[in-house]
């Protein structure tokens, strides 16, 4: 599976005459329901049709910006995006989280309600490398009001420290880790739709109950116990940053039943969702 990544990455690295721009997504502004919000850094990848999100903009507030093939989109941490794809597109996501990289390829027809190619890798990722300073200058850059002629250099530089990390992975990869760490970035990225164990074990082309045990294995607890940590985690973040009601922080996290979030969010923080968000108020 590494080899579909590794050789798309090589066409870009090697293809000279690419001067697509690279657009930044910002954390400012109240994310659309079902944006894509993640607290590590993502980049997306336009290789074919049109590729239409919804971003912000200091100019326009939310807006709606049609990335054409050669173009990529930078998402820093706790910045949002929301795909719409109902158009003819094959799009490349890198995923950059704390202990893992994940690759994503996926092809959309317009007028097909599912995708006709999704492709899924990921690869452990060692802190102290070069490609911490690399994510760190994109997401200061991003904060710039002039990105060019930087941005290029640091996205081939990106480009160029994970196509390392993959050739890299490629001399020993554990399968068992390999895959914990795809379903890890699957909930990161889900987390806020009606994933369950069956769900993600079909996603995955697993029983249910191999999935169970590789993620107490890998993970040391139970699969149901981390994506609700996942929730709560996006939830607390939500609450901190945005004045939401509390029944669309719960549907934003996954929880279609607002009480039973309530029950949940007191049970594992000995708050309630409300005491929480007092408690993290400047002079709380």
């Amino acid at each position: 599976m590494s080899l579909v990544f590794s050789q798309l990455l090589d066409g870009l690295l090697c293809d000279e005459s690419r001067s697509g721009s690279l657009i930044f997504a910002a954390d400012r502004g109240v994310p659309p329901g079902f944006s894509y919000q993640v607290n590590f850094p993502r980049l997306e990848l336009v290789f074919s049709g049109c590729y239409i999100n919804q971003l912000w903009s200091a100019e326009d507030g939310v807006k709606e910006v049609a990335l054409k093939p050669g173009e990529a989109l930078y998402i820093p941490p706790n910045a949002w995006n929301k795909p719409d794809w109902d158009n003819d597109c094959s799009v490349l996501s890198l995923l950059y989280g704390k202990r893992q990289l994940g690759f994503s390829l996926v092809g959309k027809r317009r007028g097909e309600s599912g995708f006709f190619d999704v492709q899924k890798h990921s690869i452990q990722m060692a802190q102290g490398r070069a490609l911490e300073h690399i994510l760190q200058a994109m997401t200061a850059l991003s904060q710039e009001s002039v990105t060019a002629p930087m941005d290029g250099h640091l996205l081939k530089a990106l480009l160029c420290a994970s196509r390392q990390l993959l050739a890299e992975s490629a001399i020993e990869r554990p399968r068992g880790a390999d895959l914990f760490h795809g379903i890890c970035i699957y909930i990161q990225e889900n987390f806020h739709r009606p994933i369950t164990r069956d769900s993600i074990a079909d996603r995955f082309n697993l029983s249910a109950s191999h999935l169970s045990r590789l993620f107490r294995q890998q993970g040391h607890m139970r699969l149901a116990d981390y994506i609700s940590w996942v929730r709560l985690e996006r939830a607390k973040f939500m609450l901190r940053k945005y004045r939401f009601h509390l029944a669309e922080v719960s549907e934003r996290c996954g929880y279609q039943d607002v009480n039973y979030f309530c029950r949940v969010f007191k049970q594992k923080t000995g708050v309630t969702p409300s005491q929480y968000r007092a408690l993290s108020q400047p002079g709380g």
